[in-house]
């Protein structure tokens, strides 16, 4: 059986969401390219010793972050996911491990620095249309299972 041809109206089509916020998308993920990119590729090019294995899967994944974010420039929308997963790491971080640190008074300079590149992810939060977030993942139908 073929999916409809008309989306039910409960599903938000792309064409609902205004231009500036799709370039208000769009600067977001130039903000994941041009900021991250700079500090990570530099550092994933050119590090002159080897990286324990953490730092290294931390800094690999940066990077794959900052080069899929070249995707939402051209499909802001399709690559929602991406901002999705930025969101979430940020706040596991900052609720698991920074807020322990900060509560007991242990939070070292490394950390402070950390804690102001996660709350830069409070833009990815103005500029996502939550709107089209809850009637594309919230209320449409997931995809079949066969």
């Amino acid at each position: 059986m073929s999916a409809p041809l008309n989306p039910p109206a409960s599903i938000a089509p792309a064409a609902d969401v205004p231009a500036f916020r799709l370039y208000a998308l769009r600067a977001g993920y130039l903000l994941l390219v041009v900021g991250l990119g700079s500090e990570i590729w530099p550092a994933m090019l050119h590090h002159t010793k080897p990286w324990d294995l953490m730092h290294g899967v931390a800094n690999s994944m940066l990077a794959a972050i900052s080069a899929l974010a070249v995707l939402g420039i051209r499909y802001p929308l399709k690559m929602l996911p991406l901002l999705f997963f930025e969101l979430m790491w940020k706040a596991v971080w900052l609720i698991a491990i920074a807020l322990p640190l900060w509560s007991a008074g242990h939070m070292d300079a490394n950390t402070a620095s950390t804690v102001q590149d996660c709350l830069v992810g409070v833009v990815f939060l103005i500029v996502i249309p939550w709107s089209y977030v809850v009637a594309n993942y919230g209320k449409r139908p997931g995809d079949r299972w066969r």
